[in-house]
């Protein structure tokens, strides 16, 4: 079941006898990152209808309420407090900027467990909160060192939208450039949803550098690909993504992808046999004229199958417990084995380049 108006969450509250548990998905409906979001709310279906095949989540069926994560942070903090103090919903998960991470985890204040699925800046330790997606450790730190010793990339600049993950993760990025000897020449950050990004690709053209790392999200990264192949650089700028998904690359348009790089840890294009057969069950189900599967989405299949993983080690979904066993927990999935420790899961991440219209996995790091 998927419940897309929270009027309607509100009042079909379970009678004695019924049960089922609920999910709260906060996942972009509008804002720059919603054009990706058909993608989680298909993806995150599939996942929950999957385990209602067998016993669901400790033997109740999984429900999803869906939530909008490309309002304010402040009002989905709000919507989501109001599901958990209702007994709505029993859990959190979903894809959202870390803005939103951000209102939510004080908003429900450990009363559920809340997967946070996006890859992010790293550090979040608040009780309750379990992180799947990847880190800068993992995710830039690694593809700053490929990029240097294969294509000699040591000259970089920096754009990115203005709030906390580009923030927070461009500090990382001072201590890893460093590290591996690179230039840090400009850094500058845009509004979500309202940058100059005319501005922006023409004070990265004067900047000198060799390479941008873009920490842009959704609609505002595809407009900077956009802006950045109407002035011709990709000729001599290399471009770097941690956050570029299929639908972001559909839309930027094959003629504005040269030249751009990107690290996740997963990709629609990726060949090992748990990516492929979640394609393969994902076009059964939802046809081939589905929303794109993409990194972002499948985060939230992540979401959904990590909160089954604790449950499952922890024989309840009580937050205390799923905590105390957290250390424990793994799982081989569409991404490969995955491992949690310290309340993160730990992952491979792949280094791509856009090739068309997909991308073309180079190497694992």
């Amino acid at each position: 079941m998927l419940v897309t108006d929270l009027r309607d969450a509100l009042a079909a509250r379970p009678r004695s006898g019924e049960r089922p548990f609920r999910v709260a998905l906060v996942i972009p409906l509008q804002g720059p990152a919603g054009l990706f979001g058909a993608s989680c709310e298909a993806v995150a279906e599939l996942a929950a209808a999957e385990l209602n095949l067998g016993a669901g989540l400790l033997g109740r069926p999984v429900e999803l309420v869906v939530v909008d994560g490309g309002a304010t942070p402040a009002v989905i903090a709000r919507q989501v407090d109001r599901l958990v103090a209702a007994g709505v919903v029993d859990a959190v998960t979903g894809w959202h900027i870390s803005a939103v991470r951000e209102a939510v985890v004080p908003a429900i204040a450990g009363r559920v467990p809340y997967v946070y699925t996006s890859l992010y800046e790293g550090g979040e330790h608040r009780p309750g909160v379990f992180c799947s997606g990847e880190t800068p450790v993992d995710q830039l730190a690694p593809a700053l060192r490929w990029l240097r010793d294969q294509l000699g990339l040591r000259r970089w600049a920096i754009v990115g939208n203005d709030y906390v993950w580009p923030r927070r993760s461009s500090l990382a990025v001072h201590a890893y450039a460093a590290a591996l000897e690179l230039s840090l020449l400009d850094e500058q950050y845009l509004p979500l949803g309202a940058g100059d990004f005319p501005a922006a690709v023409e004070r990265v053209a004067r900047s000198g550098a060799d390479a941008v790392l873009m920490l842009l999200v959704g609609q505002d990264a595809v407009t900077f690909n956009r802006c950045f192949a109407g002035r011709g650089l990709e000729e001599r700028i290399v471009r770097f993504s941690p956050l570029m998904e299929e639908n972001m690359l559909l839309a930027s348009g094959p003629d504005a992808t040269d030249g751009l790089y990107v690290a996740a840890s997963y990709f629609r294009s990726l060949t090992t046999r748990g990516s492929l057969d979640l394609v393969g069950r994902y076009v059964q189900r939802f046809g081939p004229h589905a929303p794109p599967l993409n990194n972002a989405a499948e985060s939230c299949y992540e979401g959904i199958r990590t909160l089954f993983a604790l449950a499952q080690r922890a024989g309840s979904t009580r937050v205390e417990r799923m905590m105390a066993v957290a250390d424990t927990v793994g799982y081989d999935g569409p991404r490969g084995v995955m491992h949690m420790r310290d309340g993160h899961v730990r992952q491979r991440v792949h280094l791509a380049v856009a090739d068309d219209v997909d991308f073309a996995v180079i190497t694992a790091m």
